[in-house]
């Protein structure tokens, strides 16, 4: 967004001096030519900006300038990296401080600056959970929340798949993401770094203790390879099916992005009736025979052969249910 781009060079500016268009250009990823035209508008917005040509050269904002954040408190500072996700932000207990944090942003931007801020807001509107699910309800999340910021120990009763279902944890807090409308807690347990559904955490106590977070310790980085390792695990096998034109038009719809991305590579010649083979990778014959009945008859299992007997069986049981 243009707004924010003429407020990242106000703020890079502040922070770091002179800069050349061709430093602000590779900072903010855009063209020289883009940088030139900001400078001008943020002139025209009565920012005191300027440049020195020459080889020490470069842009500079008048000594003594500073943008200002009228009595921004340290929370509402944290609350700034969510001031775009009321959503969520609300959720962490964060609300009320998100949007003070935001009105005092909006106070303190030129003109120019303020109502394309405005604009943005009014028309981009962020609603991360799917269409058929509003997200976690998660009433334990804001004390998760406070024990990751002031990192705290937790001891929580957590409900896992598998048996027992039921386990008591001792947790160092490290970080939450939010996923698809669902919440995580990435945390040491043990001596190892574990995810956990927030949602599935049926008791806690924020205890006393204090833990020591590693400085070097990057989240999104974590949270990247969880994600690599959880896709390379979540596969067990694969299927031979055949789909039909409208199965296929379907899939895309029902299927998750790994199968329709198969589909596509490995989708073979059509038939007479415009069936079409392909070969997709599968979580286990149970998880896969859930999916295909999403399909109905618009699709057809080959391969394995337990899985088409599943379905078969599935098939015969519907149609004696149904039967006049």
């Amino acid at each position: 967004m243009r707004a924010s781009r003429l407020l990242s060079i106000l703020l890079l500016l502040q922070s770091r001096g002179r800069l050349t268009a061709r430093q602000l250009a590779d900072d903010l990823e855009v063209s020289v030519r883009t940088i030139y035209r900001d400078v001008e508008s943020l002139h025209t917005a009565g920012i005191p900006l300027y440049g020195d040509a020459g080889h020490q050269g470069g842009y500079r904002l008048l000594d003594g300038f500073r943008t200002k954040l009228t009595g921004l408190t340290a929370q509402e500072a944290e609350a700034l990296f969510l001031a775009g996700l009321p959503g969520p932000a609300a959720e962490l207990g964060l609300g009320a401080l998100a949007a003070a944090a935001e009105l005092k942003i909006e106070a303190a931007l030129p003109p120019a600056l303020r109502e394309g801020a405005r604009r943005v807001r009014e028309h981009f509107h962020l609603d991360a959970p799917g269409w058929y699910h509003d997200g976690d309800r998660a009433p334990h999340l804001p004390e998760v929340a406070e024990a990751v910021w002031n990192k705290r120990v937790l001891h929580v009763l957590y409900r896992r798949w598998a048996a027992p279902s039921e386990v008591e944890r001792t947790l160092e807090p490290y970080g939450l993401v939010l996923k698809g409308g669902k919440w995580y807690l990435v945390a040491r347990c043990e001596g190892a770094m574990r995810t956990y559904r927030v949602n599935q955490i049926l008791d806690l106590r924020v205890t006393d203790e204090t833990f020591e977070r590693p400085d070097g310790f990057d989240l999104v980085g974590y949270w990247r390879e969880h994600l690599v390792d959880f896709r390379s695990r979540l596969f067990q096998g694969h299927a031979v099916i055949r789909l039909s034109p409208e199965g296929r038009e379907r899939l895309r719809d029902l299927m998750s992005s790994a199968v329709i991305s198969a589909v596509d590579e490995t989708a073979g010649v059509l038939d007479d009736r415009g069936w079409s083979t392909a070969t997709v990778p599968i979580e286990s014959l149970t998880h896969a025979q859930t999916e295909f009945l999403k399909l109905g008859a618009e699709v057809e299992v080959l391969e394995p052969a337990e899985l088409r007997r599943k379905l078969a069986e599935t098939a015969k049981a519907l149609a004696a249910l149904y039967a006049p």
